[in-house]
Parts: C-alpha cells; sequence; structure tokens
C-alpha cells in the first residue's frame, strides 16, 4: 500500500502569491520601460516655428488695435534700443567696481608696511668697483596677507 500525503495548502497559496507578484511586477517593469520606448519628436512636436517668429505672432495678437495694446508695443521698441559701446563699458565698470569693493570689504589687506633702506657706499665685486649710495623701497612681508573674513577694518572707498 502506497501512502500519498496530503498537498500542503500554505506551500500552494505561496507558490500562488509568488507568481502572481512577478506577474505583476514583470508588467510593471514592461510598462516602465515602455515609457522609454517613446521619440522625442513624438513627445515634443516641432511646429518649424523659431522661438522669435513666436514672439512676434504673439505680439501682433496682442496688439489687437486698443490703445493700451498700442503704449505696450511702443515701450517695448524704446526697450529694444541697441546698447552702445559706451553704454556696455559703463556698466561693466560700475558692476566691476561693485564687486571689487565687495571682495576687498570681506578679504581686507592686512598692513605691509614698506621699509626704506640705506645702502651705503661701498666697493662690489672682485675688481673692487665703487657703487654710490643709495636708497630702496621693500615691503616687510614677501606676500600679501589677508584678514578672516570680517576681521580688518578698513578705511571708507579704499579698494586696496
Amino acid at each position: 500500500m502506497t501512502h500519498q500525503g496530503q498537498p500542503h495548502t500554505g506551500s500552494t497559496d505561496r507558490r500562488a502569491l509568488t507568481r502572481a507578484t512577478l506577474f505583476t511586477l514583470v508588467l510593471v517593469g514592461l510598462g516602465l520601460l515602455s515609457g522609454c520606448a517613446t521619440s522625442k519628436d513624438e513627445l515634443m512636436p516641432t511646429s518649424g516655428m523659431s522661438m522669435q517668429e513666436l514672439w512676434k505672432e504673439g505680439s501682433r495678437q496682442s496688439a489687437g488695435g486698443s490703445a493700451g495694446n498700442q503704449a505696450v508695443l511702443e515701450a517695448r521698441g524704446a526697450l529694444r534700443r541697441p546698447i552702445g559701446d559706451g553704454e556696455v563699458t559703463a556698466e561693466q565698470t560700475r558692476y566691476t567696481r561693485d564687486a571689487a569693493n565687495e571682495i576687498y570689504s570681506q578679504f581686507s589687506r592686512l598692513p605691509n608696511p614698506d621699509l626704506v633702506m640705506f645702502i651705503y657706499p661701498h666697493l662690489a665685486g672682485g675688481e673692487s668697483v665703487p657703487v654710490p649710495g643709495y636708497s630702496t623701497i621693500f615691503p616687510l612681508h614677501t606676500k600679501p596677507q589677508y584678514a578672516m573674513a570680517g576681521e580688518g577694518a578698513r578705511p571708507v572707498g579704499r579698494t586696496r
């Protein structure tokens, strides 16, 4: 006589649940991957118009003939004037001066006093060439020393 055991209902349920979960994960994965299958032209079709053409067309449509829209168009025309070289240079200079002052005020240079040294007349070289006396100036430190941010106080209007 052969003994056949009853199938375990717990393992059958677990297998069915595992298969259903695996099937669901495969479907979700395929759905996510199908999103990458679309082309750029399908998502963002080009109508052939440039941004400038679209802007001009929108300006024409908004003009509509009313006095308020006409004033807006005139103001836009005044703002679209070309900038001359002098205006650009002045604007850049003003910004650069502001940026330089900001940097110098945050990280100011510490005082580096100049030392004046007098060299007395002397004889130089193997042939004892006479050298007249002269003065020279050199800084105390070999390179500039900077204060920590906000540490040094500097006079107003000084940029170096």
